[in-house]
């Protein structure tokens, strides 16, 4: 069974992946200011659908904990005309480095009984978050909800690392590069470095394509993920846009 085997696969690829392979990067966080007043919370919760919210104390760029859709939804119920104090829900918020591997974080998870880490950096700033969904996800497939919405080919770290989907198409990544590759072969950027290696990469392979350096980052037997491009010391980055 193909779809068992990729679970097998996927079990096992998560004692090696790391954290910043599936992390959310802190520029498409949802965070909540420790100054918000009910009214901000609750606007900020309904537009996002998500049901976890971390609490940014936006002074010491630190992440105060975290505060559950449910508990706010449960004191507007009981108590719509008092403010609600988000300290009094606030829960510890999990915080884990760049580097932990996917399936220690998991572990974590289950002994802490939390669903979402903030992730740090090696300078122990914020570089994004980490769900539970996130590691599930690398064993047994995308899991989407009513809520997920289609999310960016290409994402910028911001210390010249680029998250991109492999089925990203030539055109797509020409125009956020400001390249120029074509090919008759192939169409998308999984196909080119594919054809770079002349067989499907393993998981952590590398490859020096056009100026730009591949590293595969998530790949199954049937097809390449996610990969992650770092420019050249000769390229240029990319114009802003």
């Amino acid at each position: 069974d193909p779809y068992c085997r990729s679970v097998i696969d996927g079990a096992l690829e998560v004692e090696s992946l790391k954290v910043r392979v599936v992390l959310v990067p802190r520029s498409k966080m949802i965070m909540i200011n420790s100054e918000a007043s009910t009214k901000n919370l609750l606007q900020v919760m309904v537009a996002s659908s998500h049901s976890r919210f971390p609490i940014h104390n936006e002074e010491q760029d630190s992440i105060l904990g975290v505060v559950l859709a449910k508990d706010l939804l449960a004191h507007l119920a009981n108590n719509q005309d008092d403010e609600f104090n988000y300290r009094e829900y606030l829960r510890d918020a999990l915080s884990v480095p760049e580097s932990k591997p996917l399936g220690a974080l998991l572990r974590e998870f289950q002994q802490n009984k939390s669903h979402m880490a903030i992730v740090l950096d090696e300078y122990g700033e914020i570089a994004g978050l980490v769900t539970l969904e996130d590691v599930i996800e690398q064993i047994v497939g995308e899991i989407e909800d009513e809520h997920d919405k289609e999310e960016d080919n290409i994402i910028d770290y911001g210390d010249g690392r680029f998250l991109l989907q492999a089925n990203t198409t030539l055109s797509e990544f020409n125009e956020f590069f400001d390249s120029n590759i074509t090919s008759d072969d192939y169409d998308t950027v999984a196909g080119l470095v594919i054809s770079g290696f002349s067989y499907l990469p393993e998981q952590l392979s590398e490859i020096s394509l056009h100026g730009f350096q591949f590293k595969v980052l998530k790949t199954d037997n049937r097809r390449l993920h996610l990969l992650e491009v770092q420019y050249q010391s000769t390229n240029e980055k990319p114009k802003e846009k």
